[in-house]
């Protein structure tokens, strides 16, 4: 029998995209870290474990040997949800056969790839289970399988899931395996699971095939986020659960003080944390619970960074394929979930509380509210604000399904509230789901109207909200400059939905600024360093700066120096939101701790010992 001590074993991320789940960098996704814990638990040494990405074995075939010359090969991966990828390419299929044909010892195929592949990972597809040519296939968790695998030396393993008990010491000993990722660890956020499962039953999710959810303990998670830390890691989202109102509840009802448990725990092992985040929220959850809602969120906004998003998974506002396809919440209750998130979470670091000037009405004059925008908005993202996800092709969709969309998403802008993203996509069939019966014919028929109607949301929704939630003169620090194009260099921040930075120029790669926005598009936005000195601002920079033309330009740039930016004539344009004059710092309004509430920090309830 093969001595786990002995055995070498590379696993390759193929990299995951599923509902309730990221795995596409800058995100490390749970699988390869809890399954490099299996693996340790059942007895392989750290050091005898690589990981790679399935885009540095594009980058360097080198690395393939990795794969060719381990005992034990572990492909990881898979895609139930299409989506536009910016930091990494997800494996094909073709791809994926090719990793199992290269590796010479026993090869261990798992993740989402198990519940099917189809030609390409896009939308309108219909999915069919694959094995793709692997010796052993999980059926159940791929780290289980692994642990089991290794476990009877190679032999075999029952499909099964893991418990929480497995995961309370996988994900801790796994964590090493992050400084293998080729952005650690500056260019890392590591998806956290709080729970997996869903007890509702949508048509076309993957995520109820998990079965009903399954909770962590607030001492385990914070565990691993302690774990993480220490080899590094400074970027978390709370991602992996179908509804964070419901953790360390009965699965339906909030529970805010696990919520402060989760949240104070973070944030006392990860004080020093740059971003903490989440994904998806329930409306549904919002509008049987409002009060116990709003707590929740009160507590999300008090310990989370700026930008975070709240998905909401509303999927059509038709009573038609809402009926037909077990949909949670009509139209209105959405509007209505939208309209507490936004008060209770809209809020920005630097904006009064509410019972000061400029400050945001509410019932308490000690807590900040939002929706905070217009002149007098503190100059930062929102601290929470909701992303609605529509899909297209499910069962009953007609022509009037776009125009129920279009109308609700109308309604949340001409209300004055805000959405941090509008996620529409075409629906991806899946053995196992209500919408493998009708399959991807609908969204095939509907191709040309879907693609008409997104191109109409972009243009009539998605431009006029993007400049309400980032207005000309947000500042957005630490931008991740990750490529050139045109003569521009296009970064992000790490963040949940994070949105794409262009600034003039050609700057150095890999590095991270600060950036002041000075105009947007669709779903991105321009800006300029922040502060932009006057005295040394080239002409493309000045001139991306609203109300400042070439000529005005040039005229500021035969001024120089200044001794003081307000000493600048440039006519109609307002230099104040972005520029200085000399080498001069200036503060970013709740960037000394940006996780912050209105008081004293929050603490933890947990009770540590360490």
């Amino acid at each position: 029998m093969t001595d786990p001590a002995d055995l070498s074993v590379t696993i390759v991320d193929g990299y995951v995209d599923e509902p309730a789940h990221f795995g596409v960098p800058p995100y490390v996704s749970t699988y390869p870290r809890y399954t490099a814990g299996a693996l340790v638990d059942a007895g392989v040494p750290e050091e005898s474990i690589t990981y790679h990405t399935i885009d540095e074995l594009r980058d360097d075939r080198n690395n393939h040997a990795d794969v060719a010359d381990a005992d034990l090969f572990v492909y990881v991966g898979g895609m139930t949800v299409p989506g536009n990828y910016v930091g990494g390419t997800p494996a094909e299929p073709d791809e994926v056969r090719e990793l199992e044909w290269t590796a010479d010892g026993v090869t261990l195929l798992g993740g989402p790839v198990r519940f099917g592949v189809g030609e390409e990972n896009a939308g309108a597809q219909d999915m069919e289970r694959d094995d793709l040519d692997y010796d052993f296939v999980a059926k159940g968790d791929v780290e289980a399988a692994a642990h089991d695998l290794v476990a009877n030396g190679l032999e075999g393993f029952g499909n099964r899931m893991r418990d929480n008990a497995e995961v309370d010491r996988w994900a801790a000993k796994g964590a090493f395996v992050v400084e293998q990722h080729p952005n650690h660890p500056d260019y890392l956020i590591c998806e956290m699971e709080t729970s997996r499962g869903c007890a509702y039953r949508c048509s076309f999710c993957t995520e109820p095939l998990y079965g009903n959810p399954a909770f962590r303990e607030a001492r385990s998670v914070v565990d691993e986020v302690d774990a993480l830390s220490d080899r590094g890691v400074k970027h978390f989202r709370l991602g992996r659960q179908a509804d964070i109102l419901a953790f360390g509840g009965d699965g339906e009802a909030p529970n805010p003080d696990a919520l402060r448990e989760l949240y104070g725990g973070i944030r006392e092992v990860a004080p020093d944390l740059e971003t903490l985040h989440l994904d998806n929220m329930n409306p549904v959850t919002i509008v049987e619970y409002p009060e116990a809602s709003r707590e929740a969120i009160r507590v999300i906004a008090e310990h989370n960074t700026p930008g975070d998003t709240a998905a909401f998974g509303l999927e059509s506002a038709d009573p038609v394929v809402q009926e037909e396809n077990n949909l949670l919440v009509t139209a209105e209750e959405c509007l209505e979930a939208v309209r507490v998130v936004n008060e209770e979470g809209g809020w920005r670091p630097g904006d009064p509380p509410a019972g000061e000037p400029g400050g945001v009405p509410g019932p308490d004059d000690a807590l900040r509210y939002g929706p905070s925008t217009g002149p007098d908005a503190s100059p930062r993202l929102p601290k929470l604000l909701p992303g609605i996800n529509l899909v297209h092709g499910l069962k009953g969709e007609r022509p009037e399904t776009y125009e129920h969309n279009k109308r609700f998403l109308g309604s949340v802008y001409d209300e004055g509230l805000m959405l941090r993203r509008i996620n529409v996509r075409q629906v991806m069939a899946f053995a196992g789901t209500e919408m493998a019966e009708t399959g991807a014919e609908i969204a095939q028929e509907h191709t040309d109207r879907f693609q008409a109607y997104k191109r109409e949301v972009r243009e009539t929704i998605d431009n006029p909200m993007l400049d309400r939630v980032v207005p000309p003169g947000t500042v957005l620090p630490d931008v991740h400059l990750e490529y050139h194009q045109d003569g521009k260099t296009f970064g992000r921040q790490l963040g949940t939905y994070a949105l794409l930075v262009a600034v003039p120029g050609e700057r150095e790669l890999g590095t991270a600024i600060d950036v002041a926005v000075t105009d947007h598009g669709y779903r991105s936005v321009t800006g300029v360093p922040y502060p932009l000195d006057v005295n040394t601002a080239s002409m493309d920079e000045l001139t991306a700066i609203p109300g400042i033309t070439r000529n005005t330009a040039g005229d500021v740039v035969v001024g120089r120096p200044y001794a003081a930016v307000d000493e600048v004539d440039a006519g109609v344009a307002d230099l104040s939101r972005f520029a200085v004059a000399g080498d001069t710092g200036v503060p970013i309004p709740g960037r000394e701790r940006p996780g912050s509430g209105p008081g004293a920090d929050a603490r933890s309830p947990l009770g540590r010992g360490d």
